[in-house]
């Protein structure tokens, strides 16, 4: 993946320069340019950056108010400071301010090249992985309580976005210019991706609002809703009696031709009048599988307060989809069903099937009681 490095400098000749010297390093890095701190801004807002270098001295917004720009939206991307006015001073200050290099101009355009690529090289020592199952590497991630920046980069698309874990904490996600659970739920809804892991995080305190899990399967629920709609409980499938709308007492006195093939007519398994009486007693009526959730909790727990509802939606089946291969992934055996805490009036225990049975419960309900029950 080509890395893209934002050059600011209000000198747009001296820009246009060094973006055509620049190309000799196109295998290792883009070159996008920006006159001004305000341009520079927009520009992070549109695409993903991995470097910025910027002039201090800057019309509009110079060099230092888009360092600490910088440092408080997208605390991930190194800066490179470069000025023709150095002073120590002025280098301590900016080093301090949260820059990752300095450079005094003039310089060589290949020093700079060079500066660019060894600090590039730095967010990619803790390796890049290919076409990963993003939801179960970055559960692995919380699991293990690992500390890393991570650069997603969307293989469909191209899109990129960028996850930040402090010991193992989801502490920030940011997509373009969105940030926060917003952005945590587009990226978390790719599907192939390549992950590029960093393994340090500049983010020390907790940005992002919920639990990762909570996250997660809001943006997997939000995806599959995105492709396809809910599902109702199924009608119980229609009988031949039911589909010509006759009685069996009608059927019999029924002649042949006008309500039954001529060949059921002819079965020996048709009841003759002499064995009306020992007939087999008729089916039990179809109950749809969230009736018969509804009758087992009744004859096992009796009128349970807090379930305020019972249904089946489709736009749950990718989700458990993936919470059963998560499962089979740490050998944890088969899925039973799982539990949904969304911390507003319902919380939702989902059980597998085709499509997905949703029991939506409140907080007076007894879910322990509940689940243990559901999972006999």
């Amino acid at each position: 993946m080509i890395r893209k490095v934002l050059i600011v400098d209000d000198d747009q000749i001296w820009l246009r320069l060094i973006k055509k010297k620049f190309e000799n390093f196109s295998e290792s890095f883009e070159t996008v340019t920006a006159i001004d701190g305000m341009e520079a801004v927009q520009k992070l807002k549109e695409r993903a950056i991995s470097l910025v270098v910027t002039d201090l001295q800057m019309p509009h917004m110079d060099g230092l108010t888009l360092l600490a720009h910088l440092s408080e939206q997208y605390p991930d991307i190194p800066v490179i400071i470069m000025t023709a006015y150095s002073s120590p001073n002025s280098k301590k200050s900016v080093l301090d301010g949260g820059a990752a290099g300095y450079i005094e101009k003039p310089f060589v355009v290949e020093d700079l090249a060079e500066k660019i690529k060894a600090t590039l090289e730095k967010e990619s020592e803790g390796g890049t992985l290919q076409t990963v199952p993003l939801d179960m590497f970055i559960q692995l991630i919380e699991m293990e309580q690992k500390t890393c920046t991570i650069r997603i980069r969307n293989k469909a698309t191209g899109k990129q976005g960028v996850l930040f874990f402090n010991n193992g904490n989801f502490m920030e996600a940011r997509y373009h210019d969105l940030q926060g659970t917003e952005a945590a739920y587009k990226i978390f809804a790719w599907d192939k991706v390549t992950l590029s892991i960093q393994d340090d995080c500049t983010i020390k305190e907790k940005r992002i609002e919920g639990d990762l899990q909570a996250i997660l399967f809001d943006a997997i629920r939000m995806k599959d809703e995105a492709t396809g709609d809910s599902t109702v409980d199924e009608a119980p499938p229609q009988t031949l009696m039911g589909s010509i709308d006759l009685s069996p007492e009608e059927v019999l006195d029924t002649a042949p031709n006008e309500a039954l093939p001529q060949a059921l007519m002819e079965s020996d398994d048709l009841p003759m009048e002499a064995d009306m009486d020992t007939a087999p007693p008729p089916p039990e009526p179809f109950r749809a599988p969230a009736d018969q959730i509804r009758d087992r909790i009744a004859s096992h727990m009796g009128q349970v307060k807090g379930i305020n509802d019972i249904y089946r939606d489709s736009s749950w089946d990718n989700l458990l989809a993936h919470t059963a291969s998560l499962g089979q992934f740490f050998d944890a055996g088969s899925l039973k069903s799982a539990f949904i805490a969304k911390g507003d009036t319902n919380d939702y225990i989902i059980l597998p099937g085709k499509p997905t049975t949703v029991v939506a419960v409140g907080t007076d309900c007894p879910r322990d009681r509940l689940l243990n029950l559901l999972n006999e």
